[in-house]
């Protein structure tokens, strides 16, 4: 399906889908949960994705949330949790939500309203005005704002938070994710097929902006998790996400520059359609598909031809682009130069969409002199913009802990338990 199709098929009112993937989090869900629940406007379902949790957690969820749906991943790793939420979802709107209690389930209307408004993919981020954390220390914000920087140069994006799980995009771009199917087997010695473990949100991100789809980022405020244990490893996950942008880079050129055959089959493997029709339901306008599921604007489809010009591999003769780079406009490896429609040297409606404001300028016809200007009135003092963030909040990006907060959650519970205990 094209974009524009897609974009213009999506409902102005859309349901929306939580997906939590899980492994013993039963004393978080009890206060995650019923937050989730309590926003307005209700979504539409919330997904809790278990990994063979030992502490109870799925009774825990359907005790505190009746109608909440479980799903259990089918390997293991939070990539194929997420994906096998992903696969189950039946909202308009996918939301990716931790269910440590770090995420604001108040948040999420935010996060609508980005998609709402025209983005595909809404990515959360810390450090975006009005967005904080409580938990994250300095060496993790530096090493952040390290691997931030090396996806933006890689990716040709201006993202600021790289690797943050709070994310929300439309349900109809899974198709052009390629994430792992959910029924492949694992692999016999043990390791993880790619995207299926903690590199899933920068695997997102990567491919979210080689499709060039169009971002948001929304502010948001990690808070502490509530109870248990991190499972982040801040040098070997660093490193995992380092390896994360490289392959990532390398996939996105060879699908630049693969040949059709090599594209079927690589479609076909990740259970997408080269015969009209897309994964899920979702079918290509006029029947005519490209490589990987991408629709063809006006029906050119695997080497068709119009007014002569050749399209192959994806690149197009005669226009002229070749191998993903593209001359006479002149565009070269991701770098726009003298073309028209490009902002700050790269091309509006790129994956990473600032707003930018619409022109008031007069245009006056040749030959003509425009009078001069009356001088402007003084402008009125407006008065000060309150700010997004909350008094309690530190500014972006600092480290200020809140332990009070968390401690009154986590006594809370703990009297909550011993209640139940005594009542057993």
């Amino acid at each position: 399906m094209q974009r524009s199709d897609r974009r213009s098929q999506r409902r102005a009112d859309p349901t929306v889908s939580v997906v939590v993937p899980t492994r013993n989090e039963a004393r978080n869900l009890q206060v995650v949960l019923p937050a989730i629940a309590a926003v307005r406007p209700a979504v539409h379902e919330v997904i809790v994705v278990d990994g063979n949790s030992v502490d109870g957690t799925v009774e825990t969820a359907r005790r505190v949330l009746p109608w909440v749906r479980i799903v259990e991943q089918t390997r293991k790793g939070k990539g194929n949790a997420m994906a096998c939420g992903f696969a189950a979802a039946t909202g308009d709107i996918i939301v990716m939500f931790d269910a440590d209690g770090s995420a604001d389930p108040a948040e999420i209307p935010a996060f609508v309203a980005a998609l709402k408004a025209g983005a595909d993919f809404a990515k959360g981020s810390r450090f975006a005005r009005g967005g904080g954390s409580d938990d994250i220390t300095l060496l993790r914000r530096t090493g952040n704002a390290g691997l931030n920087g090396v996806a933006n140069v890689l990716f040709g994006t201006r993202h600021s938070d790289l690797c943050y799980g709070y994310n929300a995009f439309w349900a109809d771009l899974l198709p052009l994710l390629e994430l792992p199917a959910v029924d492949a087997p694992a692999p016999d010695d043990g390791s993880m097929l790619w995207g299926d473990g903690f590199e899933i949100e920068t695997v997102l991100a990567c491919r979210v902006a080689a499709a060039e789809l169009r971002v948001t980022e929304v502010p948001s405020y990690e808070r502490e998790r509530l109870f248990g244990d991190t499972n982040l490893r801040t040098f070997a996950d660093g490193t995992r996400v380092l390896r994360t942008l490289a392959a990532e880079r390398r996939r996105a050129q060879q699908r630049r520059e693969e040949p059709p055959a090599v594209a079927a089959s690589v479609a076909a493997r990740n259970g997408t359609s080269l015969d009209g029709a897309a994964p899920n339901g979702h079918p290509v306008t006029n029947g005519h598909a490209g490589p990987n599921g991408h629709a063809v604007h006006n029906g050119h489809a695997d080497g068709a031809r119009t007014n002569g010009a050749a399209h192959t591999n994806g690149s197009h003769a005669n226009g002229t682009h070749v191998n993903g780079a593209h001359t006479n406009g002149s565009h070269t490896n991701g770098t726009h130069a003298n073309g028209t429609g490009h902002l700050n040297g790269r091309t509006l409606g790129n994956a990473d969409t600032l707003p930018v404001p619409p022109t008031t300028e007069q245009t006056e016809p040749i030959g003509t002199v425009a009078p001069p200007a009356p001088p402007a009135p003084p402008a009125a003092t407006a008065p000060p913009r309150p700010s997004p963030r909350p008094g309690n909040r530190p500014a972006a990006g600092t480290d200020r802990p809140a332990p009070q907060r968390a401690a009154a959650q986590r006594e809370a519970l703990d009297a909550r338990y011993a209640l139940e205990e005594e009542a057993s």
